[in-house]
């Protein structure tokens, strides 16, 4: 039987392209048949992602983005039009990382990077794509969220309250542009097996895996590819009579989360 391309036709930007997450989302949007602008604050690990999707046939094309500055989300929207005629589909990705620690030990850096890149990236982004979906006849946005984002979570306010938010905005979106045909849908990924994931607070993935697996009923952490397969139900036709939700890719972790007693 000949491979159906879920997304062909389609053209997407992934923000946070060149990280493990963005790169698993690029490549599986490409390899379904839509054309990838690869988005990512290093332009080096951009064009990386970028260079490798072309190897492997696909079309993408890479920019350096910020999320955080309202001019660069701009730009980049419109250089996605410019180069491949529309925009359908937009995946935030794009996320910081934030030290551990109190209200009281937080700095006010610290919990405004969160928010700025966590979702004020997001809302900029969709400031500017929403428009162009628009006039390419409705699209759909995934953003990525957090399970720490339907819990508390020890010394973790800024990362939990804006991957709270994150839920709130998505279901925003859905509200005020499904008349438009625009979906916007969360997931909410557990730990996922990242090396940025496990050096914030283990020595090595494999430390971060032993000590993070138990928490989860399936016996261990995700894998990034199994975030990108969630990301292309979400932006196909598979997903057409879903908007305003989120997709919970955790492993079983909230499911009893609430009787363990060393949280991670």
């Amino acid at each position: 039987m000949a491979k159906q391309f879920l997304l062909k036709g389609r053209v997407a930007i992934v923000t946070g392209g060149g990280g493990e997450i963005g790169t698993a989302i690029a490549h599986r949007y490409a390899s379904e048949g839509a054309t990838v602008l690869v988005a990512d604050i290093s332009l080096e690990k951009a064009k990386a992602v970028a260079d490798d999707i072309r190897a492997n046939g696909g079309l993408a094309e890479a920019r350096a983005l910020d999320v955080t500055d309202p001019a660069q989300c701009e730009q980049v929207v419109k250089s996605t039009v410019e180069i491949f005629g529309k925009l359908t589909t937009l995946a935030n990705v794009a996320a910081a990382a934030t030290p551990l620690g109190t209200v009281e030990e937080l700095t006010l850096e610290s919990w405004r990077t969160a928010f700025d890149v966590n979702l004020t990236g997001m809302f900029l982004m969709c400031k500017y794509a929403v428009g162009e979906m628009r006039r390419a006849g409705g699209g759909a946005i995934v953003n990525i969220a957090s399970s720490h984002g339907h819990i508390g979570m020890p010394r973790r306010p800024a990362y939990c309250s804006s991957k709270g938010a994150v839920l709130q905005l998505t279901k925003c979106l859905a509200i005020d542009f499904g008349k438009d045909n625009i979906r916007a849908n969360s997931i909410s990924p557990g730990a996922i097996d990242t090396l940025r994931a496990a050096l914030q607070r283990f020595k090595s993935r494999e430390e971060a895996n032993a000590a993070k697996g138990p928490a989860y009923l399936v016996g261990r952490t995700g894998k990034t590819e199994e975030i990108a397969a969630g990301a292309v139900f979400l932006s196909s036709d598979e997903s057409a009579f879903m908007t305003g939700t989120d997709l919970l890719l955790d492993g079983g972790y909230l499911a009893f989360k609430g009787t363990t007693t060393n949280p991670v």
